[in-house]
């Protein structure tokens, strides 16, 4: 089953909750934690890694904390899971190592490509703004928030 790590839902609340309360507003770790009911420790890493790939600015003070360092609109969905995460691979026929001793005779390969570049476009149509839209979001978008991503049946 393709699924989000908890690492990566929590960057992505937190990047939702900054975008939600303002740009230039920062908010410490431990507020982001209680106010999700995450563990500090986890979320701090989690922060800090955002910070290395350029989504958070981490200040430093009384009033130090974390906050966006690029419009939300700009931030998607898939750049963060995959700073978080690293390669989304729905299976291991999309990696640089892809054969197997079923290559030549496999008849699912085709098919899953096209499912695995959809739920690489999918990902890659939301940002930040989206997930953070208060109205109800699309399908596709409802789909990523909730963790459940519904496929079609491909035919053979």
């Amino acid at each position: 089953m393709l699924k989000l790590t908890k690492k990566a839902d929590y960057g992505l609340i937190s990047l939702r909750h900054l975008a939600v309360h303002g740009r230039n507003r920062s908010a410490s770790a431990k507020e982001l934690a209680e106010a999700f009911r995450i563990p500090v420790p986890v979320l701090s890493k989690v922060l800090q890694k955002l910070v290395r790939e350029g989504f958070l600015i981490s200040e430093q003070g009384t009033n130090g904390g974390y906050r966006l360092s690029r419009d939300p609109s700009t931030i998607t969905a898939l750049e963060v899971i995959r700073a978080i995460d690293g390669p989304i691979i729905l299976t291991t026929c999309f990696t640089e190592h892809g054969e197997c001793d079923l290559s030549d005779q496999c008849t699912v390969r085709e098919p899953l490509r096209r499912v695995h570049e959809g739920i690489l476009r999918l990902l890659d149509s939301i940002s930040i703004t989206d997930l953070s839209a208060d109205e109800e979001p699309p399908q596709s978008a409802r789909a990523v928030k909730t963790g459940v991503l519904s496929l079609p049946v491909l035919a053979s």
